[in-house]
């Protein structure tokens, strides 16, 4: 994890917003997709399309870009159609990492052990 972040935010959705969410997430994937230092980011849904899950992972130095100039101009139609739950965040941050995600609810957790291959 040395020099990346993890995050998974946790979002309630109403089933019948789905269909525009769908919509809106392919244009911020396809807008993402251009960041060099966004190394994952994919949406996951449950059957029940009530529960959607976020898994991101950045180079440290690709979050603040992601949220401030990518995901910025989609932010206000995003936070009409889900609500964010729980937001985890892995890795080691920085103040100003932490103060963009804290308006989130953000939960930090720091890795102690382990590897990644």
């Amino acid at each position: 994890m040395q020099g990346e972040l993890y995050s998974i935010y946790h979002c309630a959705i109403e089933p019948a917003d789905f269909p525009a969410f769908e919509a809106l997430v392919a244009k911020i994937v396809a807008e993402t997709a251009k960041e060099a230092d966004t190394l994952t980011y994919e949406y996951v849904v449950n059957e029940a399309r009530t529960q959607v899950h976020i898994v991101e992972r950045y180079r440290i130095e690709g979050l603040l870009p992601h949220v401030q100039q990518t995901f910025a101009p989609f932010a206000e139609a995003f936070l009409t159609l889900v609500r964010i739950e729980k937001l985890y965040v892995y890795g080691e941050t920085t103040p100003d990492v932490r103060a963009v995600l804290d308006g989130f609810g953000a939960i930090y957790l720091t890795p102690f052990s382990g590897f990644t291959r």
